[in-house]
């Protein structure tokens, strides 16, 4: 079963690796850590050892419950802001010694009753997560915190105690290091929960209540009920302006669907009897009865919302770094603080308290989270707003990866083309087009390729044929037998060369080996096709066509097209050893329809669907364009390298940042209060860098 659970107090990467390390030794499988939304996703076998898991991540120092309250979350302060605007009047009234000469300010009992609460608050905030990283073998940015504190705390108490006089008293930078550091907290959680504001629109239009008809002996009885109780073939009744609950199909009625939130498709779209509606879309006019096929974890909008997600856990290669050298951070930085204190104190020959001053400075001054921010802020910003267009991306992997590619391919059929063909001639003896119109409709309603859609659409129904069997030969077409042993064959040039020497048609059809029929089809180039490969080609990107059809047919798309890079009449098999050059020669992303490319889609370096909102589409390709329009390549080239800049400048300041901040401490050129300011200020600047991607100009 998968479980998911709601974690609050996680702060950056290195906390959401405690956790996952937990778990993973604790036997869960799948495991999905954000500490940007708070939510931990994993699989268990053992729904028995639920409550004891969720014990575990909490003496880890966070706090975790079973099913997220989304009411409750945004009611009311976290727990960091309490401890922030409790901490902080103790400490305004500590720090006024140092500008109001008033002598009770400066007494050393009262400036430890006043430190004593906010050194409280630090040791059971920072503390008890500084522990359990220690214990969990990866020490956070919190057991720097807590010994700066404390190294100033115990100091100062030393001194108050021992009555060693004012030059051992700086409980103002005790409580200074903590309230600073809350404060870094609560803008740090505020601006974290702005990245993710994409999930949280989409997770928005999975609420509210739907209008439920219920069969009665009296009649229709129409019942307001929740999104959440509404089950499989329930009969549902959408009317004008209201939201269309869940996946179904449309079996009365017509209106126009805004789909703009999960395609970025500006356009209503039109819905009839039989029609698809998708879950969580709006219903701008008309008014429609359908019955639900999907609801819960199974509709449309709940896949997307799990593929988001998931994709904004993920690390691309360029986080790697900076997780190798978060993992051994706090180690370097404890030597490099007791280093300083000793030379400082023996080498230098400073006061003990100005050594002691040094080192805390360099434990509160030094930043891990700023490394572990950089890549997760911009990542989820990113694909946030490649979400808001319609375009989902499995993950900064595959941001990272396609912002790297040199080369893009494109099937013809149904990706350039708009793969919905006319049907323009049906070569065959007038007597026979009633029978030959009859075994084309039996092979191809077998089939999910375009051409077959269309050719089922192009002829009506009529007489049924009796199959004995019939199957999909991939690079070739349809096969069958019939009841009487007929044997046909209706596909490509391949199979009628021995035939006939006419290779100028697109399809043949075959009877018992000899040439029964042939056709002729019209196929139109894709809207915006032009315009999206023309702004690749500008971008560096080199276009290739790859497909199964003729030659003769991909030339004449490609030269409309600008397309110079041309692999025709490739079979499946063909067409992977093509990608699999293409990626060793600088890598490749494929452009397809998600179905019958999925081969293709999973060899290149990145997969791209061109597919509706299915679940096939989604699943096949590390890249799904919901609304079809080849534009959308544009905005993804482009988001897809603001991205990775955004990161490599997040990466660079939290990098510069403590290779300066360190030194400047160690040798006593910032205080400890500063210090703490400046480490709180860091993980901001990194934050605000990744939020303005949000709406930075990057076409």
């Amino acid at each position: 079963m998968q479980v998911e659970l709601q974690v609050k107090g996680m702060t950056c990467s290195n906390c959401a690796l405690t956790v996952e390390r937990y778990l993973k030794k604790e036997g869960m499988q799948d495991i999905m850590v954000d500490f940007s939304t708070d939510e931990v996703i994993f699989d268990t076998v053992e729904e028995e050892k639920l409550p004891g898991l969720i014990k575990g991540i909490n003496r880890l120092g966070y706090q975790a419950v079973a099913k997220p309250d989304k009411t409750q979350a945004s009611k009311g302060l976290s727990w960091v802001e309490k401890y922030f605007f409790f901490s902080l009047p103790f400490t305004a009234i500590l720090l006024l010694h140092m500008f109001i000469p008033w002598h009770l300010l400066h007494n050393p009992w009262l400036q430890l009753a006043l430190a004593t609460p906010v050194f409280a608050v630090g040791l059971w905030h920072f503390g008890r997560s500084a522990f359990h990283s220690l214990k969990g073998g990866i020490p956070n940015m919190d057991v720097l915190i807590i010994l700066g504190a404390a190294a100033a705390f115990g100091y100062s108490l030393f001194g108050t105690l021992t009555q060693a006089g004012p030059d051992f008293l700086f409980y103002e930078t005790a409580a200074s290091i903590i309230s600073l550091v809350l404060l870094g907290n609560v803008i740090e959680h505020r601006a974290v929960a702005k990245t993710t504001s994409a999930v949280k629109s989409l997770m928005q239009l999975q609420e509210g209540k739907a209008l439920k008809i219920i069969e009665t002996a009296d009649g229709e009885v129409i019942e307001r009920v929740k999104v959440a109780d509404i089950q499989t073939a329930d009969l549902l009744q959408v009317n004008q302006g209201d939201k269309i609950p869940v996946d179904g199909t449309v079996i009365w009625g017509e209106g126009s669907a805004n789909e703009s939130m999960l395609t970025g498709e500006s356009d209503a779209v039109f819905k009839q009897k039989g029609d698809a509606v998708i879950g969580g879309t709006l219903l701008q006019s008309g008014n429609i009865r359908f019955q639900a096929t999907a609801v819960g974890r199974q509709t449309v909008l709940a896949q997307i919302i799990d593929l988001v997600k998931r994709a904004q856990a993920e690390k691309p290669e360029i986080q790697k770094l900076a997780d190798r050298i978060s993992a051994v951070f706090v180690p370097v930085v404890i030597g490099i603080s007791l280093l300083t204190f000793l030379l400082s104190y023996f080498a230098f020959g400073l006061s003990m308290q100005a050594a002691i001053i040094h080192a805390v400075a360099v434990l509160v001054i030094s930043c891990p989270c700023a490394m572990g921010l950089a890549t997760p802020t911009a990542v989820v910003v990113g694909i946030g707003r490649a979400s808001k267009k319609g375009i989902l991306i499995k993950g900064g992997k595959t941001l990272e990866a396609f912002s790297q590619l040199k080369y893009i391919v494109f099937d013809k059929t149904g990706t350039l083309t708009t793969g919905d063909f006319q049907l323009e001639n049906l070569n065959c003896d007038p007597p026979d087009r009633k029978a030959i119109e009859a075994v084309i409709l039996g092979l191809e309603a077998r089939s999910s390729h375009p051409i077959a859609q269309s050719l089922q659409k192009a002829f009506p129904s009529g007489k049924e044929i009796s199959w004995k069997e019939v199957r999909e030969v991939e690079g070739y077409g349809m096969e069958g037998w019939d009841e009487d042993g007929n044997h046909f064959r209706l596909g490509s040039y391949r199979w009628a060369k021995e035939i006939t020497d006419d290779e100028s048609h697109h399809l043949y059809l075959l009877k018992n080996n000899s040439l029964w029929a042939s056709i002729d089809l019209r196929d139109e180039i894709r809207e915006g096709a032009q315009e999206a490969l023309a702004a690749l080609k500008g971008r560096g990107l080199i276009p290739v066509m790859l497909s199964g059809d003729r030659r003769a047919k991909c030339e004449l798309i490609a030269t409309q097209l600008g397309i110079t890079n041309i692999y025709a009449e490739q079979l499946p098999a063909q067409k992977l050893e093509v990608i699999a050059q293409l990626n060793r020669e600088g890598g490749a992303a494929m452009v397809g329809d998600g179905i019958n490319d999925a081969p293709a889609l999973a060899q290149a370096r990145v997969g791209i669907s061109l597919s509706q909102a299915t679940q096939a589409a989604i699943q096949s390709a590390d890249i799904v364009l919901l609304n079809g329009r080849l534009s959308a390549l544009k905005d993804l080239l482009a988001i897809g390298k603001h991205t990775v800049l955004t990161i490599r400048q997040n990466l660079f300041w939290a990098f510069a940042y403590n290779i300066v901040a360190i030194p400047m401490a160690a040798f006593g050129f910032l205080s400890p209060i500063l210090g703490a300011a400046a480490m709180a200020f860091s993980d901001v600047v990194v934050i605000g860098n990744s939020l303005r991607l949000r709406g930075k100009r990057i076409g």
